[in-house]
């Protein structure tokens, strides 16, 4: 049971109700905070009682021994333990303690993977500042974030984590990253004026606020705490993520079924076969005997075995992908997947910014390279152009100079760099480096002496360069904020500036134009440099898809999977992005947070299957586009790096978060991470999946076919008025062969060649859909017809029938495990080699049931004899029959799927 979450009253609340609306100073006055001093330090230590610490509040947690008993609740595993009760009964000790040592693996499995689900409330904890630097009674202090209360002024500088959410009274060029908050790709520049005409649904327009969780980049402020602990939207996504706990898995819900259907047949074999043996005139205890060995030999009881098995060996091999799967049955889960709903920054894309095209008055360029190295080659679009362009050069210089963002490499050039900074200057500090200028020569040849800051308003930067003789002004900014300021002799490139401008923004580039100019002296006023300016150039700037997004996109499509990008982005860039690597078409729909939120349920309904982007999202909207595919049947895997992609990632089918730009809140939260943070890892991780499932589907369609050989054997022996076929020690013995060894082996079977090129299992498709049930009925048949039929012929020739019975049936169920590999393909064209553990299963099982036909201390214990080599001979050649049978089903599959084709036979 969740925790109330304790929301503070008072005027310190009442007072902050919507702050972007009010003016700073008003906010301080009705937190009753003095905007200069700050809080008394009395007064912070009385609000600390009142408020409480500022810390997010935990969700109550499941104890180890609940979350350990949960593992044996479900409707297999009570079936399994009844049935290790009646073995033991029965004085079966190796049936009991074979039961019981999978149950008990297989719960300590998935208590370890799932213990691990309740991290997710101390990673949402971990983001807080260790330490904060506020003003109080008018001096500064450093105090850890947990005692930060309403009411105080925080200082802000480059690197600072945010400990609670603020009213910006101060802001000189100010910059904050919340990506991870809001999903935004670039870090918004903060501003102090009151805001009232904007979506405030909308945390990223809210620019006047600085939020708990995010990061300065760049700048300095000062801002009023108005929220702390779960009253911050940090605090509110906490809460969202612990009102949606994880529902079961698809193979969740289907294993459940298989279990409640085995548990009904069960109590139906027990009745029938001990009402028709009495009838019959057999004893009462022996037919009590069979009936229920039957009963126990009808539940597989080696299901958790082999699907524990084939998750953990799939999860083993996903991890050698870079896919790290903290929930066993997440690893099937992505098999059965129809919708992807992927966030963009960091997840289809590098979440690095990168400067792909240059413009000059000489010519258009491309840049090639990744991410920040400044290694790459800035090549011209289409015919090369006769003269070098100087302009080139300049714009370089220009780049690096008007620059407060740092790159760094600890290796070599072609080495990962760390950026210190505005990841849009870095941008074009690898563009510099691509064109050969060093920033370290540059800053010593022509010094910075002034700068004029960027800040929303001007829209633009100028630093101040003292060179030989002269100085040297270097300008970028937004073009509409450069254009007016050219001198009069580039003002004539204006209309040309505006249409390649206009034309890269369609593209979903952010565009930077660039600017220089030369003064005899520094001005009195910085200011008064940015006028009569020399156009360089524009810049197109991107945060672009990841190499292999396109074609794990393409993928996707192959297998039915359907991508949708829902992201907190502009919805232009989420449109270029999304055309990019081919989630979007030309018919393709975009929705924005803002008409989203004007769609009732009913309406997004039936518009979610036709929208392929959604932009400018709020957390709460990502729920609604989970919850929508989710109604409409859909299994949806969620992809995230933030926190605001938590709840949505808890809420999915299957959460999928980021390894290396992901937050701890995102990973806890997610049932799989992404080492490598590549989402064509995805796409392996489906493929895996598919093989996965098809395995566990392998294994009941052989065990239901071989348990119900056995059945029909007893049933129809009785109802034919034949003596009882097998002892109830040959019914548990047959049963532990056939679930053990060869039945695990087909767990590990290799994945089909038509896996990716077949659409996804509908959700609600029962694990007994596309004829197992029916192949499981006709095979059986098959089975006891041959059982029978050598039954009747060995008792008329004297021969001893009960054995010969016993080991017929054990080594048509062996040869069955050897066809059903595979439900289309035949034995011959997948090989033997293909699955040697399968091969060496049957071959060991084979030659145990031998040494129970000759070696005396077996015999005694099952009650067999030796068999005449033709006798065995016989047996050998009867046994062959499901193989033969079940190869025959499957040739004649193929051949008709041909016909469907229109192919030759």
């Amino acid at each position: 049971m969740r925790p109330s979450i304790a929301r503070p009253a008072g005027p310190h609340r009442a007072g902050t109700e919507r702050p972007w609306t009010l003016a700073a100073g008003q906010v301080a006055a009705d937190l009753g905070t003095d905007p200069v001093a700050g809080l008394a330090p009395e007064e912070a230590a009385s609000r600390l009682t009142q408020f409480g610490e500022n810390v997010l509040v935990e969700q109550g947690r499941t104890p180890a021994w609940r979350l350990l008993a949960e593992q044996f609740a479900s409707t297999v595993v009570v079936v399994l333990l009844v049935a290790a009760v009646v073995a033991a009964a029965l004085g079966d000790l190796k049936d009991t303690v074979v039961i019981l040592a999978i149950l008990v693996l297989n719960g300590l499995l998935g208590f370890f993977q799932e213990n691990r689900a309740e991290q997710a409330m101390d990673a949402l904890k971990a983001m807080t500042a260790p330490m904060v630097r506020v003003r109080r009674g008018g001096r500064i202090r450093e105090l850890p974030a947990a005692e930060v209360v309403p009411g105080d002024l925080v200082l802000l500088g480059p690197g600072d984590l945010l400990a609670a959410d603020l009213r910006l009274t101060e802001s000189w060029a100010l910059r904050v990253d919340e990506a991870a908050l809001t999903g935004e790709s670039e870090p918004v520049t903060k501003q102090v004026d009151p805001l009232s005409e904007i979506d405030e649904s909308m945390l990223a327009d809210r620019r006047n606020m600085a939020f708990r969780g995010t990061v300065v980049t760049g700048g300095r402020g000062v801002g009023l705490v108005v929220a702390t602990g779960m009253m911050t939207e940090l605090g509110r996504l906490a809460e969202l993520l612990q009102r949606h706990p994880a529902g079961p898995t698809p193979l969740q819900r289907r294993l459940a079924a298989l279990g409640r259907a085995m548990a009904a047949g069960a109590l139906v074999i027990c009745a029938v076969v001990f009402a028709v043996g009495v009838a019959r005139g057999e004893p009462v205890e022996r037919m009590f005997l069979i009936a229920v060995s039957l009963a126990v030999a009808a539940i597989p009881e080696g299901l958790p075995a082999v699907v524990t098995v084939a998750l953990a060996l799939g999860a083993r091999r996903m991890a050698a992908r870079n896919a790290l799967v903290r929930k066993l049955p997440a690893v099937e889960t992505l098999g059965s997947t129809t919708v992807i709903c992927s966030d963009k920054t960091g997840t289809l894309t590098q979440n690095r910014m990168q400067v792909e095209r240059v413009w000059t008055p000489a010519g258009t360029y491309r840049v090639s390279g990744d991410g920040y190295a400044p290694v790459g080659a800035v090549v011209p679009e289409g015919a090369a152009m006769s003269a070098r362009d100087t302009l080139l050069e300049r714009l370089a210089r220009v780049a690096a100079a008007c620059n407060d963002a740092t790159l760094q490499s600890a290796g070599d050039p072609g080495d990962s760099w760390t950026v210190t900074g505005d990841p849009t200057e870095a941008a074009l500090l690898a563009l510099a480096g691509k064109l050969g200028v060093e920033r370290e020569a540059l800053d010593r040849d022509w010094p910075r002496v002034a700068e004029v800051a960027f800040d929303a308003t001007r829209r633009r930067m100028a630093t101040l360069h003292q060179g030989p003789g002269q100085v040297w002004v270097a300008v970028k900014g937004a073009v509409e904020a450069l254009v007016p300021l050219l001198a009069p002799a580039d003002t004539a490139l204006a209309g040309q500036v505006r249409a390649v401008a206009n034309r890269w923004a369609s593209d979903g580039y952010r565009i930077l134009a660039l600017a220089e100019r030369d003064l005899p002296a520094v001005p009195s006023r910085a200011e008064a440099a940015e006028s009569g300016l020399r156009l360089l150039g524009l810049v197109a700037i991107a945060d672009p898809p990841r190499a292999e997004t396109a074609a794990a996109v393409a993928a996707c499509r192959e297998a039915g999977v359907i991508p949708v990008m829902i992201t907190g982005d502009d919805a232009r860039t989420a449109t270029a992005i999304a055309r990019r690597v081919g989630i979007l078409d030309e018919a393709g729909e975009v929705l924005t947070g803002a008409e989203l939120g004007r769609l009732d349920e009913e309406t997004l309904a039936e518009r979610v299957t036709g929208v392929g982007v959604y932009a400018r999202t709020s957390p709460e909207q990502k729920l609604r586009l989970v919850g929508a595919w989710k109604d409409r049947g859909a299994v949806v895997a969620m992809t995230g790096d933030g926190v605001n992609d938590a709840p949505a990632l808890r809420q999915a089918d299957i959460g999928v978060a980021m390894g290396v730009t992901g937050t701890d809140v995102a990973k806890e939260a997610a049932d799989m991470v992404l080492a490598d943070d590549n989402f064509a890892t995805i796409v392996s991780a489906i493929r895996e999946g598919r093989r996965i499932y098809d395995n566990i589907r392998r294994f009941v369609r052989y065990l239901l076919t071989t348990n119900s050989g056995e059945i029909w054997v007893m049933f129809l022996a009785s109802a034919l008025a034949l003596p009882v076929p097998l002892l109830a020690v040959q019914i548990l013995w047959i049963n532990l062969v056939t679930d053990g060894l060869p039945a695990i082996a087909l767990g590990l079977e290799p994945v089909e060649r038509d896996a990716m090129r077949r659409p996804p299992r509908s959700p609600t498709e029962s694990i007994f859909a596309r004829g197992l049930w029916q192949h499981a009925l006709w095979v059986g048949l098959t089975m006891a017809a041959v059982c029978l039929a050598l039954l009747v012929g060995a008792r008329a020739a004297g021969w001893p029938w009960q054995t010969m019975v016993f080991t017929t049936l054990a080594l048509l169920q062996l040869g069955h495990a050897l066809a059903v590999r595979s439900e289309r393909e035949s034995f011959f064209t997948l090989g033997a080699r293909s699955n040697p553990f399968l091969l060496a299963a049957v071959l060991g099982a084979v030659a145990v049931q031998l040494a129970i036909l000759y070696l005396p201390a077996l015999q005694r214990l099952f009650d067999t004899h030796s068999l005449s080599p033709f006798q065995l001979a016989l047996v050998l050649v009867t046994s062959t029959a499901a193989f033969v049978a079940v190869e025959l089903e499957k040739w004649i599959i193929r051949r008709r799927s041909r016909r469907s084709r229109g192919s030759p036979a």
